[in-house]
């Protein structure tokens, strides 16, 4: 891990990824959820607003995707009829401001085929998404139920397929519209000379883009996004914030030369940690071991380091060939140490612990803690120079 300076608070973080921009393309943040991720892409938006005397926008560059993006769009859900469902788009946003060219409707159509498969119609003039899906259903069923995998040994020809128009989709597939929306637009500010609906776009910034995410789908996600901001003719610059590993990784592979970093909190109420991850690619477990390292030297122990804890010791396990993260506490055995070192953390990870309202850890919890967490430690060969002093005194006798 490299250099960490602290800021005061996110507007200061923020200026910092603004000034940074000027001579870098790309900056790659990873950070845990309840860090402040949306909070800073929200400030650095607003660090590229100008006003006026009375206080109105006149002036913005950054186009950016976070969770105020997806309240963009809400449901009409016709209760009345339960029949006409739409998606209403709110007029008031500069992100629409291309609407009225069909060319965004195509653009949207050719990246959803990637992850989806209903149809939707945009109506420009309502402001509102509709959606339909195909189905087959047997001829002989007079109530066309969906029946999508027909039995191999039935005869084709018994089936048809029918149109279910002005449907609600799924909340996924919602997430993957509005993403392949924002896509689109970002094709379209990449595309523009200066003179289109997003010709005002300096910056993009995008935070978690799409929640929960398979292997399969943060692989092609992050590929398809790099190669998309990657375009040579490009003059934007972009900050990309994520809590998924995985699509972190492939990020930091496929924008090589972007930026890379891992955002933390210094303890102050407002203060953040920017830490730069070096070139190689980034392994989160490493620099939480130093936040748990650092917490437990604070005395700071709060009853959500046991998950983070967890989380350590099952990725360090899982690179070392092993299923349980036992492996990575049991020495022998009959190491009863090990034993209930490991039925402690199974019991204490399990909490519905939140980073939002956190609660300090017993002092009986502390001890075990720091024992645990000081022999995973000392058992395998981390680079010492990740923890920034010498270890506090372990706790011998916990057990």
């Amino acid at each position: 891990m490299g250099d960490a300076t602290t800021y005061t608070d996110l507007k200061a973080l923020a200026g910092h990824l603004r000034q940074e921009l000027e001579n870098k393309k790309f900056i790659l943040l990873y950070a845990y959820n309840g860090i402040g991720k949306t909070r800073l892409s929200t400030a650095f938006k607003d660090l590229g607003k100008v006003g006026d005397a009375d206080g109105e926008t006149k002036q913005h560059d950054t186009l950016y995707f976070n969770a105020f993006t997806e309240d963009l769009f809400s449901w009409d859900n016709d209760l009345e009829n339960d029949t006409e469902r739409k998606l209403k788009l709110n007029t008031d946003s500069s992100f629409f401001a291309g609407l009225e060219s069909m060319e965004i409707e195509t653009r949207i159509r050719k990246l959803l085929n990637r992850y989806a498969d209903f149809e939707f119609r945009i109506d420009s003039t309502n402001w509102e998404v509709v959606f339909a899906r195909e189905f087959r259903v047997k001829k002989s069923d007079p109530d066309g139920n969906a029946d999508d995998a027909a039995a191999e040994d039935e005869d084709v020809s018994e089936y048809e397929t029918r149109r279910e128009e002005a449907i609600k989709v799924s909340r996924g597939e919602e997430n993957i519209f509005i993403w392949c929306f924002f896509l689109a637009i970002v094709e379209l500010a990449l595309d523009e000379d200066g003179t289109g609906p997003y010709s005002w776009v300096r910056h993009i910034y995008i935070d978690d883009p799409i929640s929960s995410l398979d292997e399969h789908n943060a692989i092609a996600v992050a590929n398809h996004l790099a190669k998309l901001l990657k375009r040579p003719e490009s003059k934007l610059k972009t900050v990309i914030s994520t809590h998924h590993t995985l699509f972190f990784n492939v990020l930091c592979n496929e924008l090589n030369k972007a930026s890379k970093y891992f955002l933390s909190r210094d303890g102050s109420p407002e203060g953040l940690i920017l830490r730069d991850t070096g070139d190689t690619p980034f392994f989160h477990h490493v620099a939480a071991l130093a936040d748990l390292h650092e917490a437990e030297r604070s005395g700071s122990l709060y009853t959500h380091h046991f998950n983070m804890l967890r989380a350590i010791l099952e990725k360090t396990a899982s690179f070392h060939g092993y299923r349980n993260f036992s492996a990575c506490i049991k020495r022998d055995d009959d190491d009863e140490d090990g034993i209930l070192h490991t039925r402690l953390i199974n019991i204490l990870s399990h909490g519905n612990y939140s980073l939002y309202e956190p609660q300090e850890m017993l002092e009986e919890n502390k001890r075990y803690f720091k024992k645990i967490l000081h022999e995973f430690i000392n058992r395998h060969p981390f680079n010492p120079t990740l923890f920034s002093s010498e270890p506090a005194t372990e706790m011998s006798n916990a057990t």
